[in-house]
């Protein structure tokens, strides 16, 4: 008999998610939410029609767990990849200075005609990244080990 996933499933490893719909973005944007990187972490390649961001990622598949057992939140190094994009935008940003720390909120997926469409990432403090892509195709893939959270707490938002 077959079981739906838990959280506990992905606790010690690393996860490796595509999203080819609207509803794989809404999982992926849930995993990425409040994952910090310098905006020099950001890279477009329009020759490849790839857009990457490493980011250092919360743990949220760990959070029940950390709490259960008392134990430090984690964070892991990640790679954030969008493929078939065929313009990158932004706002809101200031992308000279090279160590400017940047805090992704949110991933939203907004179709257009024929499958393509719209991706925006949504930073704190107002800045916005817009991705124009002929499909869904998005891979989040952890490329290190968990390491404990500098602030050892978990994000939190005002309501």
């Amino acid at each position: 008999m077959s079981r739906d996933a838990s959280f506990e499933d992905g606790a010690e490893r690393p996860l490796r998610l595509t999203a080819e719909d609207a509803d794989d973005v809404t999982v992926i944007s849930s995993l990425a939410q409040d994952a910090v990187f310098p905006v020099s972490e950001m890279a477009w390649k329009p020759a490849q029609r790839r857009f990457a961001v490493l980011l250092n990622r919360f743990r949220w598949e760990d959070l029940p767990a950390a709490e259960r057992r008392g134990r430090d939140f984690e964070r892991v190094r990640a790679v954030l990849a969008f493929d078939d994009v065929t313009k990158v935008s932004s706002s809101g940003l200031d992308r000279s200075d090279p160590e400017i720390v940047l805090s992704l909120l949110s991933i939203t997926w907004m179709a257009g005609e024929d499958g393509a469409g719209r991706f925006e990432l949504t930073l704190a403090g107002d800045g916005a990244i817009a991705l124009e892509a002929e499909c869904v195709n998005i891979t989040l893939q952890d490329v290190t080990r968990p390491y404990i959270a500098p602030s050892r707490k978990a994000p939190t938002h005002p309501q």
